[in-house]
């Protein structure tokens, strides 16, 4: 099994995706656009801006899947924590995703140490979705 995050962009998909890519290196897999759909979307699930809107898109990085939307959560359910966490091998690759994801976004906690990371920091990017940036520990944690 794998779990695989889907966000919903309200609108700045296509904006969100070339972000990614330039931030993470991260490969664009597909872009389906409302007007591409097979099937009539009906008017209530078309996002603003209509049928040049992002109807599913997902990018690869290094590996692993982040899908998303222009589209909106049929139902919000009222959860708000939650933030994606990115784990590197070197302190360059971390700063270097850190310093990008961050552009005109919101530090929340700088990079440093910790005692489960020797580099770990804490941002929203300028989407709005919250990152964990981190250095994977020499060890992990005894419990």
């Amino acid at each position: 099994m794998k779990i695989e995050p889907y966000l919903f962009f309200d609108g700045q998909a296509e904006e969100a995706m070339a972000f990614y890519e330039k931030a993470l290196g991260a490969q664009r897999e597909a872009a389906m656009r409302y007007a591409d759909c097979p099937e009539p979307i009906p008017a209530e699930y078309m996002p603003p801006g209509g049928p040049q809107k992002i109807l599913h898109g997902s990018l690869l990085i290094q590996g692993q899947r982040l899908m998303l939307s222009d589209g909106v959560p049929l139902e919000s359910g009222g959860f708000r924590g939650f933030s994606l966490a990115l784990q590197y091998d070197t302190e360059e690759q971390a700063r270097a995703a850190f310093e990008h994801l961050s552009a005109e976004g919101r530090i929340i906690m700088p990079l440093g140490p910790t005692f489960f990371s020797p580099c770990y920091g804490m941002l929203f990017d300028r989407f709005g979705v919250q990152w964990m940036v981190m250095l994977a520990a020499e060890s992990p944690p005894q419990a």
